[in-house]
């Protein structure tokens, strides 16, 4: 229809021996059925629930934690914004005047994505395996304390990968807010302007998280 707002998917594609987090058995997506043989076609996925574009939910990292199927629907849609962060990298760090610089003047954001362009990048390098940047802690730290639902980003990890103690992921995870990590395409989106983002984790029962389809929709226009 003619002016309807654009869909945007920022969802990975989902392949066999994509590229995962370092120590992530590689993924296989393998077709068992095939319609001119067996009449319908079907297939079998074998991968860790966190591959590709997924969501931590809060028990990923807190034992009392949120499980992702006792996410509610509600705080899986919200107004979101877009932060382009690419020319405030500090190495592999995200610092919080960067975030500070990018926050929208006006508007309460629900959702929040991180744009680096890492997954640009993306496959089997060292660079995009190790080399991403992610939160400083007190960035995180700063973004827990702005009522969000969720925090999104286009690389592997909210922390970067040095940051074994994971402390962005447990600032933001202890204030209930989950995370979306491994998105696709924040460079369609625009700084400064509101979407409608839709985070659809698939529903496991006692799940840490879940591989997701994530959709932002454009308000006020068609961009």
């Amino acid at each position: 229809m003619a002016g309807s707002p654009r869909v945007h998917d920022l969802t990975a594609l989902l392949e066999t021996n994509m590229a995962t987090w370092p120590t992530s058995p590689a993924p296989s997506f393998a077709p068992v059925a095939l319609v001119p043989r067996d009449g319908y076609s079907m297939e079998r996925i074998d991968c860790l629930t966190h591959t590709g574009t997924h969501v931590d939910a809060p028990y990923h990292f807190l034992e009392d934690g949120r499980t992702v199927d006792r996410i509610p629907p509600e705080r899986l849609v919200g107004t979101g914004v877009v932060l382009d962060l690419r020319a405030e990298l500090e190495g592999t760090l995200i610092p919080r005047p960067a975030l500070e610089r990018h926050w929208p003047a006006r508007g309460t954001p629900e959702i929040v994505l991180l744009r680096t362009d890492w997954s640009r990048v993306r496959g089997p390098t060292r660079r995009y395996l190790y080399d991403f940047p992610g939160l400083s802690v007190d960035a995180a730290e700063w973004l827990a304390l702005r009522g969000l639902k969720g925090v999104g980003t286009d690389t592997l990890g909210i922390d970067p990968y040095a940051n074994t103690e994971y402390a962005a992921h447990k600032a933001l995870l202890r204030h209930d807010i989950w995370l979306v990590e491994a998105l696709d395409h924040l460079d369609e989106l625009e700084e400064g302007r509101e979407y409608t983002v839709v985070v659809a984790p698939l529903k496991i029962a006692g799940g840490s998280g879940g591989m997701a389809r994530v959709l932002a929709i454009a308000r006020g226009g068609t961009a």
